[in-house]
């Protein structure tokens, strides 16, 4: 049994099944861009290979991929390490999925190389469902393929999303996102549940759970599960709370209330509030305030930002409003935190930032 995801943008036809014949073999390209992200890409194509052989044998029996670029020349990854393609760019219809894999955000390479954008708009056209791992979603965005579209971007990279992508919102706290013909994941180890979910959807769930065993997981996670955050002083194990501070920190200049916090979460106020004081006896308005004054004490100790800048980023109405919270909370001022830093850590900040 294979599933088709063959439908075009807006379509609100469920995947069509079809029935009565052997599963052909799932057919994957990939286009790395320049510095992508090798992590990635291994954790992706390395499902594939565990599923398309008996053991460990690797033989492409069941999946098949193929590295594809406008010239055979190696591509460098962000740690350095290059890969061959297998063949310049070609009939992209004969993929099952093509898979865009980013990396390192640079405006002078990863968004200003427009060489892909034709080739995808042309595989979208022939109806190949698109793959964004990393930030291979900025370009299919960038290529204006994702209208309509949920997008899965890194808690990491989300205030670069919307720095590029004005008025659009990432979905920054789960693993990976599929919507209809469009497939998108954070990265690093989700780019592997991402392809376990392919390979359940088209060759079983058994060849998937193979893959995912050997590579040493536990078992497939859901595209719903919460990403890793990013700085967090207390231990969340719920998986609803996490994509709750995930939301809460990436919404940090203007804080959401815990009403629409919910709504995102497709929660009640009353179930998220109950859940918080459950796990850590508390509130969610107390937690993203300390969310909220972790990343203020952060700016406060690593830049010399002004204190008014740092609390307008950080959700607070000016740098007295931003002073009279910390006082509240730890009893000191800004500039408190400012000067009980290491003399030595100081001078090294101020002698980078040409300060000194």
């Amino acid at each position: 049994m294979t599933v088709d995801l063959r439908h075009g943008p807006g379509s609100s036809k469920r995947p069509t099944l079809r029935l009565g014949r052997a599963p052909a073999p799932l057919s994957v390209g990939f286009l790395l861009l320049h510095r992508f992200t090798l992590g990635a890409f291994a954790n992706f194509v390395d499902v594939l290979r565990l599923a398309a052989d008996d053991g460990d044998r690797s033989r492409p029996i069941h999946c098949q991929w193929r590295i594809i670029s406008p010239d055979m020349s190696p591509i460098l990854s962000s740690c350095g390490v290059a890969i061959s393609p297998h063949e310049r760019i070609g009939d992209l219809s004969r993929f099952d999925y093509l898979v865009v894999v980013g990396g390192v955000l640079e405006e002078e390479s990863l968004l200003a190389d427009t060489r892909y954008d034709d080739h995808l708009r042309h595989a979208a056209e022939a109806g190949v469902p698109l793959v964004g791992l990393c930030t291979g979603s900025f370009i299919l965005h960038r290529a204006g393929l994702m209208h309509g579209y949920k997008c899965c971007v890194s808690w990491f990279h989300n205030s670069d999303f919307l720095r590029l992508f004005d008025g659009l919102q990432p979905v920054s706290d789960q693993i990976f996102v599929v919507d209809r013909d469009r497939l998108t994941c954070s990265g690093g180890a989700s780019a592997a549940h991402l392809a376990a979910f392919l390979v359940d959807r088209h060759l079983g769930k058994a060849l998937a759970a193979k893959s995912l065993r050997i590579m040493m997981f536990n078992e497939a996670a859901k595209g719903e599960t919460a990403q890793p955050s990013g700085r967090l002083e207390f231990v969340v194990r719920d998986e609803v709370l996490k994509r709750a501070v995930i939301l809460m920190q990436n919404h940090l200049d203007v804080p959401l209330t815990i009403a629409r916090l919910a709504d995102k979460l497709n929660m009640s106020k009353r179930l998220i509030e109950r859940r918080f004081r459950a796990e850590l006896n508390t509130s969610p308005q107390a937690v993203y305030t300390q969310i909220r004054l972790d990343h203020a004490r952060h700016l406060l100790l690593k830049t010399d930002r002004p204190i008014s800048s740092i609390a307008l980023e950080c959700g607070f109405c000016d740098g007295s409003h931003l002073s009279r919270v910390l006082r509240l909370y730890y009893s000191r001022a800004p500039q408190e935190f400012r000067s009980s830093q290491d003399p030595e850590s100081l001078s090294l900040h101020r002698r980078r930032t040409g300060r000194e």
